[in-house]
């Protein structure tokens, strides 16, 4: 499987502040960012400590869309695989995608559903599934975002009846999957 490595992740984040230097000022103040900068994200292994500053990019017009892509980037293993800092950056991730103001948002959500999607337990009787995804024991971030999802279900389901997404309303195996991982 494709890995994102470390470093990998640092230069993306060191390239995006280049080219984005005033993204870390926005959402020093929004709400749904309090607490952001009081993560230790370097502790994470794998994590660069530069998530507060793509976080705040992600309210900034300018550079949301990489802001988006990078932060994805740093908080994913690889393809199918949550990083371990997934389920500390979530509860930013669910307030930010309840503003409607936030100009990435409906990305936001579709990241949402991912993560949702990857969180779900892996049946453990299904070869083909550990080998593809790992097994559950292997991979404790899945459990973790699970009960962000369920810590934060009033801010999932407020997403699921919005109706102000661009888009319209969520498709309903998505709806599914989201409700799902926040449903303890």
């Amino acid at each position: 499987m494709c890995r994102i490595t470390a470093a990998g992740k640092e230069a993306a984040v060191a390239r995006f502040l280049q080219e984005f230097p005033q993204a870390p000022q926005y959402g020093r103040d929004h709400p749904a960012l309090r607490g952001c900068d009081d993560v230790t994200w370097a502790d994470f292994p794998g994590c660069p400590a530069g998530v507060p500053a793509l976080m705040g990019g992600l309210l900034d017009p300018a550079s949301a869309s990489e802001a988006e892509r990078v932060l994805c980037n740093v908080l994913m293993d690889g393809v199918f695989r949550l990083g371990p800092a997934m389920s500390a950056a979530l509860p930013f991730l669910l307030r930010l995608a309840a503003d409607p103001a936030v100009p990435v948002r409906t990305e936001l959500v579709e990241v949402l559903f991912v993560v949702a999607e990857l969180s779900h337990p892996v049946d453990g009787g299904s070869e083909q599934a550990i080998r593809f995804l790992g097994s559950d024991r292997d991979h404790p971030e899945r459990a973790r975002c699970r009960a962000v999802f369920s810590e934060h279900a009033e801010l999932v389901g407020g997403l699921l009846d919005d109706r102000t997404l661009p888009g319209g309303l969520i498709p309903p195996d998505e709806r599914a999957s989201l409700l799902k991982a926040a449903t303890p």
